[in-house]
């Protein structure tokens, strides 16, 4: 690995020259001491295999977050022509749509701060979390199909939020073209119980409050101030989306040999974006996307009622709304220009975000003077940041961003860590309260298990990717 070339063009980016069979080069985000990180696994390697796949346009891209992954480092984007360009599983990941909702509310600091145990404890009530957990809300077969090509959509028409929420939603909550007839009845049998379910790992639902702010005018038009009291919301697609990933790389593997594909990772297996395999996969990920637009629409209606059960207000005391919902894990068509022209491609996102400029017609017509809201949450310990795409993003990553952290440490290492410490304890002396299903989970997700996403944000911000907005800090997490 260490013999891969890497040459500093910019004070923050650094390119892997077109070698071998690559068919672009490679670009990272980062600086001097995030690189020395990165060259600790084999992300760097992997970025270099995304550039042999056929289709890809201009640069296999790794943003400052990038670790090791299936086939693509998370982290990873890679934009694909619509003539010769493939789709890759794990160009998108096992948890399809995997993304953070943020909300705010009328609240602020003063307002939580006798009532955060009770708080936290009715959340972790209200929302199911942990491995294999299950929800109340049992959909008919009927309804199900419908929330796989509806998404939060049909969430809304049953009542479980409303209009302004789905055009706060990335693609308004809804990716087209979903197909339920190409989902397998395993899939379903995942899917069917877990809507409305936190799941566990890195997904989590917290109660921040925002510590720093960065543009004040920006932050008022978001109607933000600071000790106001914000909530995340970080899950996604569950066992549905691991069984839709699952059932497709088998397909994807036969398509290497069909269409005689050749590439230097078999975790790359991929087929043509033109051709049966890959629009089927195409439309099975657009319903699992669905399905996570759905869950976070569900655990956002879920909420809503523990806080106003546990803090005795009314709804319009509570004053919850959301500011943005976004994916991390996706495929998508967008129009970028490339090569000084229009061009549709298929951008693929791994462990990444969308981050499009002001005046975007995708952006929400209420942030369209300022550029789409770009979430990027960091550990249960420190801050996560609100940033805003840029006209840069558009010009050099098809308009994409980081997405958190991103890991410095296996679970297992995590794990080996904290061997005998009273994790809970550590964390809660860090003024963050904890409600977890699992002490292994904690000790896999502990803070020092990530890089410091502080570093992260500002790679994207000295770049000019991403603005900086505000930054919000934990003050209560449940997780699985």
């Amino acid at each position: 690995m260490n013999q891969i070339p890497i040459q500093q063009i910019d004070e923050c980016l650094y390119e892997i020259p077109k070698h071998g069979k690559m068919r672009v080069p490679g670009r990272i985000y980062a600086n001097a001491q995030l690189l020395k990180d990165i060259h600790k696994d084999e992300s760097i390697q992997q970025v270099v295999n995304v550039a042999h796949l056929p289709g890809i346009v201009g640069y296999s891209l790794a943003m400052p977050d990038i670790h090791w992954g299936y086939g693509f480092p998370i982290g990873g984007v890679a934009a694909m022509n619509a003539d010769e360009g493939v789709v890759t599983p794990g160009g998108i990941g096992f948890d399809i749509n995997c993304g953070v909702r943020l909300l705010r509310t009328d609240l602020f600091a003063q307002d939580v701060q006798n009532k955060l145990r009770n708080l936290i404890n009715t959340l972790f009530q209200h929302v199911p979390s942990g491995v294999g957990s299950e929800s109340s809300l049992r959909p008919s077969k009927s309804d199900f199909r419908e929330i796989l090509q509806k998404g939060a959509q049909w969430a809304v028409r049953q009542g479980y939020g409303t209009q302004d929420d789905l055009e706060c939603i990335e693609e308004n909550g809804c990716i087209a073209a979903a197909d339920p007839d190409l989902i397998s009845e395993r899939a379903i049998e995942r899917g069917l119980p877990q809507i409305g379910t936190l799941g566990s790992g890195n997904h989590f639902l917290e109660i921040d409050l925002v510590e720093e702010i960065y543009d004040a005018k920006i932050a008022s038009i978001l109607g933000i101030s600071k000790d106001q009291i914000m909530v995340q919301i970080h899950t996604g697609s569950r066992g549905f989306g691991h069984q839709v990933c699952e059932d497709y790389i088998k397909v994807m593997t036969k398509a290497l040999h069909k269409y005689q594909i050749e590439v230097p990772d078999r975790q790359l297996c991929c087929a043509p974006l033109q051709s049966v395999e890959g629009k089927n996969y195409c439309s099975a990920m657009a319903c699992a996307a669905n399905y996570a637009f759905v869950n976070r629409q569900m655990i956002h209606h879920c909420t809503q009622e523990a806080l106003l059960k546990s803090l005795n207000i009314t709804p319009k005391e509570l004053g919850l709304s959301l500011i943005y919902d976004i994916c991390h894990n996706i495929g998508k068509w967008e129009e970028h220009e490339f090569d000084g022209k229009k061009q549709r491609l298929f951008v693929h996102r791994k462990g990444a975000t969308r981050a499009f400029a002001p005046g975007h017609p995708a952006v929400p017509e209420r942030y369209r003077s300022i550029g789409q809201p770009v979430l990027i949450p960091g550990d249960m310990g420190r801050y996560s940041f609100l940033m805003l795409g840029t006209e840069q993003a558009m010009q050099k990553t098809f308009g994409s961003s980081c997405h958190g952290a991103g890991r410095v440490l296996s679970r297992t290492e995590a794990l080996r860590t904290v061997r005998n410490k009273n994790i809970i304890r550590e964390i809660e002396d860090q003024g963050v309260l904890v409600a977890v299903q699992s002490k292994q989970t904690l000790g896999e997700e502990i803070p020092a298990a990530y890089k410091d996403v502080q570093e992260v944000v500002g790679i994207m911000d000295q770049s000019g990717i991403s603005r900086k907005i505000l930054k919000l800090k934990p003050i209560a997490v449940t997780k699985g």
